[in-house]
């Protein structure tokens, strides 16, 4: 009789927990904006509107009922041309950058609905990248067309510091406090005309210019424009990768304590695998294994560092969509979500999130929500619950 009634408690037990384990969603956040005309023809969509810019959280996880559903949608002004979405290091906040107004807009992940707070960054021309500093204290706005770089503390979200770099495009920024350093990417103009070739070196407690690394054997101007910039999670002496979007190429900065600087080349060619325009690099596996998009033709590739983390090998490039740009990951390294659109280019604006099972290294679905009503995504990230940095 009692193993009857225990049997029949487990069953009731295992009744009413079944809807929890039932439920399946992963969600994410996207920026979208409108697909420019020409793009709405070949689609074939009609009747959209005005230009349309707003923040879209959407279920991404194929399993789920829920598959491509908008949950929330805020809209954005029109005008914003708003670019990425950044977590700060506990994830507790978002920044968004902009490229079409001087400012930078922040919220917090715990309040619902989110509230959008607006930060004035009158001297940044266009907003790219924000970064923090490894104790999360600090962080960094870096400006395209300006050539400068905001600082900010994260606690209050003041302005503290600029960094002036004349004549540079900062776009990727990487902090290395225990050698008291920044990297900055020196990329393209907002007309993509001026491609440069360098990192900036700056030093970290004072935000002096100290010199700057060309990332290219050719002959200057190279114009391989590198964008983005990321250390190797634990490398000692520092290893920091960048993508070169004109060059194809990933090349490294290697801190050489002797010379008390950085040690550059080139660490994977990436033309022979149909690589152009490499964008994002993300480290999962304690650095062990890295993961680069290229936009053109769109593919995701997946890198092993465990020999060597300066000397990558490719293990598989698996094809997404044109653009495909930024990536979200799982926590528990099940899937990763790749957004397939750059800044609405020609060729790299496809629209859609390509959802990527890093067990098996496939695609196994795509989540076609937004490009289905003419609008692109221009960043991707997982809600904090799901969400792994990835080094960042």
């Amino acid at each position: 009789m009692k193993r009857m009634v225990t049997s029949l408690a487990i069953a009731l037990l295992a009744v009413v927990a079944a809807p929890n384990f039932a439920k399946s969603e992963i969600l994410a956040m996207m920026n979208y904006e409108s697909k420019p005309a020409d793009s709405l023809k070949a689609l074939k969509l009609t009747g959209t509107g005005e230009r349309r810019e707003g923040i879209a959280v959407i279920d991404v996880d194929p399993k789920a009922a829920t598959f491509g559903k908008i949950l929330m949608d805020i809209p954005l002004p029109s005008d914003l041309v708003a670019h990425h979405i950044f977590y700060d290091r506990k994830m507790e906040k978002a920044y968004i950058t902009a490229l079409g107004k001087p400012e930078l807009h922040v919220f917090k992940l715990n309040e619902f609905p989110y509230r959008l707070k607006r930060i004035a960054v009158p001297k940044c021309v266009m907003g790219e990248d924000v970064v923090f500093s490894e104790d999360n204290k600090t962080w960094y706005l870096t400006c395209m067309n300006s050539g400068n770089v905001y600082v900010g503390e994260t606690a209050t979200d003041k302005i503290t510091g600029m960094i002036d770099i004349p004549g540079a495009n900062p776009h990727g920024l990487v902090v290395l406090s225990d050698i008291d350093r920044l990297l900055v990417t020196s990329t393209i103009t907002g007309d993509l005309k001026t491609p440069r070739e360098e990192l900036i070196v700056v030093q970290a407690s004072t935000n002096k210019v100290l010199g700057k690394l060309k990332m290219s054997t050719k002959k200057s101007p190279s114009g391989v424009a590198p964008v983005e910039v990321l250390r190797v999670p634990g490398s000692n002496p520092a290893i920091v990768y960048t993508t070169n979007m004109f060059g194809a190429a990933l090349w490294t900065a290697i801190w050489n304590p002797g010379t008390n600087n950085f040690d550059v080349a080139e660490a994977f060619d990436l033309a022979p695998v149909n690589g152009g325009v490499p964008l994002e690099i993300y480290f999962v596996d304690k650095g062990k294994t890295m993961y680069v998009t290229t936009a053109n033709p769109g593919l995701m590739h997946i890198f092993d560092l465990s020999k060597n983390p300066a000397k990558p090998t490719l293990i598989k490039s698996i094809p997404t969509g044109q653009g495909a740009h930024h990536v979200g990951l799982t926590k528990d390294g099940r899937y990763g979500f790749v957004q397939n659109s750059f800044i609405n280019l020609p060729g790299m604006r496809d629209g859609s999130v390509s959802v990527v099972d890093l067990k098996t290294q496939t695609v196994v679905a795509s989540m076609d929500t937004l490009k289905n009503m003419g609008l692109n995504p221009n960043c991707i990230v997982l809600l904090p619950q799901w969400n792994d940095l990835a080094g960042h």
